[in-house]
């Protein structure tokens, strides 16, 4: 008897036809991948979502629909290690989380087709595809908006640069102007900066301040005697 014939027929073509619909679909997202010249592309999903199938389509054949579920667990962790692969962090930004996440859908793919599920498998796919094209000029639009300060959750810092030995007053200075604009300082800090110059950093209690007003705190500050330079900076929340 021929090897791989030596099991039912029906499964096998069961098996055939849930490998066909997960490299079907996976060529659909990856092609998508492909075209905007993403790290993982046409062959890279193709390849999550068939392996996600195959090791679903085992774990039925095997175990039954327990078989199948532990089996998911696997592969979501396993496609989660591939995923982190493509997530590079260049200073304070970060690239690839969009390819780690459609990775990790190709899986979701594949497993729907290993699950004998075709249609739900389609499902995921549509909703993969319409996430990484109709929304990009949703996401542009939003990217291209003015940021209003005051509606963002944010840390305000804010710096003044002076001679070390005017740094406590200084201190005093800082947190009696912020606070008389109504913006109380969560902390305060002295950094040296070298020859004899320190930075007095201000950490603001607010999440969310109007930047005309910091604006207008730091100008007055900086006309001071002694103050040698002053600024407020913003890192917005994750």
């Amino acid at each position: 008897m021929i090897p791989f014939l030596s099991g039912p027929l029906p499964e096998a073509v069961n098996s055939a036809v849930s490998l066909l619909v997960a490299f079907a679909l996976g060529t659909l997202i990856g092609a998508e991948r492909q075209y905007r010249q993403r790290t993982a592309g046409l062959r890279t999903n193709v390849l999550v979502a068939v392996g996600a199938a195959a090791f679903v389509d085992l774990g039925m054949r095997l175990e039954g629909s327990r078989g199948a579920v532990s089996t998911v667990a696997y592969v979501i962790s396993g496609v989660g290690f591939l995923g982190a692969g493509v997530i590079m962090k260049e200073g304070m930004n970060v690239r690839g989380l969009n390819t780690a996440a459609t990775l990790w859908c190709s899986a979701a793919v594949g497993a729907f087709a290993g699950a004998d599920l075709p249609l739900e498998a389609a499902f995921v796919t549509a909703a993969v595809l319409a996430g990484n094209t109709l929304l990009r000029p949703l996401v542009n639009a939003i990217n291209r908006a003015p940021i209003d300060e005051s509606q963002t959750e944010a840390t305000y810092e804010v710096q003044v640069t002076v001679q070390a030995e005017a740094a406590g007053p200084t201190r005093d200075l800082l947190v009696e102007r912020l606070e008389a604009a109504q913006y109380p300082v969560g902390g305060i800090e002295v950094v040296e900066r070298g020859e004899g110059t320190v930075e007095v950093v201000a950490t603001l209690v607010a999440t969310a301040v109007a930047g005309a007003e910091l604006d207008a705190v730091v100008a007055a500050l900086a006309r001071m005697p002694g103050i040698e330079h002053a600024t407020w900076s913003v890192q917005t929340a994750d």
